[in-house]
């Protein structure tokens, strides 16, 4: 889910982002979803991992939700779409989990509020959400009770019918009870004749050493090929497609290297603030729970060298060794802000610590910006910026790839003194509107020289009239076909927590206070001096007239 040089007038930072998964109150509703199915092959053309008959199997899916928001908001509505797309077995059960009392009524009421029919009117959307809701259930429970997940399995057990029965648990909770919820699924309700696997949502752990004693502990009860640890931002559309730019088309391929490419930024926005969820966010930090793990991902990706194969342990091998090569990140190379408040059009927006959930005087960042090196022979010396940040002017997240300048350029006295404006960039935006656009240097018609910077542009809502599916959707698909790819393995995780750790420790420790930014602007001015430092100028800053 980019880069500057400090000057002595800007003191050292860091921090964090995306709302989407926050939890906080140990008495909101906590969900739990569990699924039992077989895929049918029409679904995907890649060969499926369940192949026997949709009679005799059934899969089983649990989710806990701390808040209940990433259950309505995203997973119900994604299993639903593939069940609209016939991508879940003709026998599914759905599951929902949680502390507080709930009937079954109740449940299919609260999940048919964030059903929507976006894909398509080819069927009758309607019966098509009845029939969803109508396998859907309710089971109240503790997470530390191993007799309630006794009474589930054997709930489960109705419905799968002797058939071979997979289960698949999301658990998207605090950690602190992770290995309690996993503990009582393992020992009872596991499934008997079939796989059993476990979803994670992050945050996975505050430092190398929370993260790894989690591991552990998960470890005690599951093997690491049962354990899928998820990054939502790994299943959006155009992350996804980052390898097959890159690998499949000739023009990029010979490129991606310190040869020819000057910077890569990495940006993340968002346009509001915590709008009373602070007591999450306060704990992690915009570091943590955005640069640490959806930037990070991003850029393992984009660098990694070219797999042997599409498998998911040749890709997460590359991957690994990204990270493995990266520089230790220091303090210097860090810049941390947090919002304050600020009126405009005469709106009052509120500062980070208005936030009723946030602690008085807090340092958590709610910004950050790093630059981040690669020493191996391909990326040697080329900065990788990363920005992160709340309450920011706009709201997206991309990748802009900075090519060198051209050596002897025959035209520097029509482009001008700022040859960064002449530059070729290659962007890649995430969200919102996805696309995928280069800057070229073009001779504008007429009878004079005046050159133009263009865009060649992919739009994917002008180019595609099918709808992206939502990241949940592949990314649940993937767990129930046992399709790693997309999840991040333990030594993964291992190294991104040993890169930030250590400057998370001293921020922290040394009580960094950050700059102050006004709502709404583009952030702590001392990012730009952090970019300016390695002769770099965030991409975002300037305008992107066709964007």
């Amino acid at each position: 889910m980019a880069t500057f040089s400090p000057s002595t007038h800007c003191p050292s930072s860091s921090a964090y982002s995306n709302s989407s998964s926050v939890m906080n109150g140990s008495n909101r509703l906590q969900q739990r979803i569990a699924l039992s199915s077989i895929l049918p092959k029409r679904c995907r053309s890649r060969k499926l991992s369940l192949q026997q008959s949709s009679n005799g199997v059934s899969l089983s899916k649990a989710v806990h939700v701390q808040d209940g928001d990433l259950a309505k908001k995203k997973i119900f509505p994604a299993l639903f779409a593939l069940f609209y797309e016939g991508c879940l077995p003709e026998h599914f059960t759905i599951y929902g989990y949680a502390r507080s009392k709930m009937s079954d009524a109740e449940l299919r009421t609260m999940v048919s509020k964030t059903l929507t029919c976006r894909i398509d009117q080819r069927e009758n959307c309607g019966e098509k959400m009845d029939h969803f809701l109508e396998r859907c259930f309710y089971h109240p429970g503790q997470y530390d009770s191993e007799e309630n997940f006794l009474e589930l399995d054997r709930k489960l057990k109705e419905h799968e019918a002797g058939r071979v029965a997979n289960r698949l648990f999301y658990l998207s909770i605090p950690p602190n009870i992770f290995v309690d919820a996993v503990k009582c699924a393992s020992s009872s309700a596991s499934s008997a004749n079939g796989w059993t696997r476990v979803i994670v949502e992050k945050p996975f752990g505050r430092d190398s050493e929370s993260s790894a004693a989690l591991t552990r502990s998960l470890k005690q009860y599951l093997d690491e090929d049962q354990i899928f640890r998820i990054d939502h931002y790994l299943g959006k559309e155009l992350v996804e497609n980052l390898s097959v730019l890159r690998f499949s088309n000739l023009i990029f391929e010979p490129l991606w290297s310190r040869q020819y490419i000057r910077n890569v930024q990495f940006i993340f926005a968002e346009d509001f603030g915590t709008e009373g969820r602070g007591g999450y966010f306060d704990n992690y930090g915009i570091i943590r729970d955005i640069m640490q793990n959806h930037l990070l991902q991003m850029l393992a990706i984009f660098a990694m060298e070219t797999p042997v194969s599409l498998d998911a342990e040749d890709i997460r091998n590359e991957k690994v060794k990204v990270l493995r090569s990266m520089r230790p990140l220091r303090l210097d190379d860090v810049v941390v802000g947090q919002y304050k408040s600020h009126t405009r059009g005469g709106v009052k927006y509120p500062a980070y610590t208005d936030d009723k959930t946030v602690p008085a005087g807090s340092l958590t960042p709610t910004f950050a910006a790093a630059a981040l090196f690669i020493d191996n022979a391909r990326w040697d010396g080329v900065p990788f910026l990363m920005k992160a940040g709340k309450a920011l002017h706009d709201r997206r997240a991309e990748i802009r790839v900075q090519f060198r300048h051209v050596p002897g350029n025959l035209y520097n006295k029509n482009i001008g003194t700022d040859l960064d404006l002449a530059t070729n960039e290659l962007v890649i935006r995430v969200q919102p509107d996805e696309a995928i656009y280069l800057k070229i240097n073009n001779k504008v018609p007429g009878l004079g020289m005046r050159l133009d910077r263009s865009n060649l542009n992919l739009l994917y809502a002008a180019r595609y009239s099918k709808e992206i599916p939502d990241a949940y959707e592949r990314l649940l698909l993937d767990a129930i076909e046992g399709e790693r790819r997309l999840f991040i393995r333990s030594d993964e995780l291992n190294a991104a927590w040993s890169l930030f750790s250590p400057v998370l420790k001293e921020l922290e420790e040394k009580k960094i206070v950050p700059e102050y930014y006004p709502y709404g602007s583009r952030g702590p001015v001392c990012s730009h001096y952090l970019a300016a430092k390695y002769k770099v100028r965030w991409g975002d800053i300037g305008s992107d007239q066709q964007q």
